[in-house]
């Protein structure tokens, strides 16, 4: 038995296709990324809000554990319930904490989970049922944030912060600069 794992089946070659049988993987709930998570040693203290924040993948859920991911993202979520009047100096230490000199892996992480806020904003501001929080607070943040911009607004902003940010830690921009742009980004959309 051999295991073919591919994210887009479609690009396969259909003679490879049609060999195949398909067995389709859901990502792992809270209560199994728990499990999953114990089975190696790791113990976690709130599993729902870690399977949330690292959409099911034990992967994912380990990055997030050894860089305080589930901290960082209280403080970002707390951090954008401000908007349109966020705590600009708030900003610029979260910034400055993420982009220190070595930390590197924790400023990939509040990228992802920037981007994870703002997907989960879009989706509540476009009606769908607001989803389990990964963070206090989070559900009443993105209702106020919903109301003061449509679901657009927030989708197109993930969009372009997502390609800001990428390109510009590939040509070297300076990350806190970035992050600090990207938070008044955020707010300017809540403003508007």
């Amino acid at each position: 038995t051999l295991l073919l794992i591919s994210h887009q089946p479609a690009r396969l070659l259909p003679t490879i296709r049609s060999r195949c049988r398909v067995l389709r993987l859901a990502p792992l709930g809270p209560e199994p990324l728990g499990q999953a998570l114990a089975q190696i040693g790791v113990e976690v203290e709130d599993s729902t809000a870690l399977g949330e924040l690292a959409s099911g993948s034990a992967g994912d859920a380990l990055r997030l554990i050894a860089q305080d991911g589930i901290a960082l993202y209280a403080k970002l979520v707390s951090l954008m319930s401000a908007a349109p009047n966020m705590d600009r100096q708030a900003a610029r230490a979260l910034a400055e904490a993420v982009t220190a000199r070595g930390a590197e892996e924790r400023l990939q992480v509040m990228l992802r989970l920037l981007d994870l806020a703002l997907v989960r904003l879009s989706r509540t501001a476009a009606g769908h049922a607001p989803p389990n929080p990964g963070a206090p607070g989070e559900t009443d943040a993105w209702a106020k944030l919903a109301l003061a911009a449509p679901a657009r607004d927030w989708a197109e902003l993930q969009q372009t912060l997502s390609a800001r940010l990428g390109h510009g830690l590939a040509v070297n921009v300076d990350a806190q600069s970035l992050l600090m742009d990207a938070f008044l980004q955020i707010n300017e959309t809540a403003r508007a």
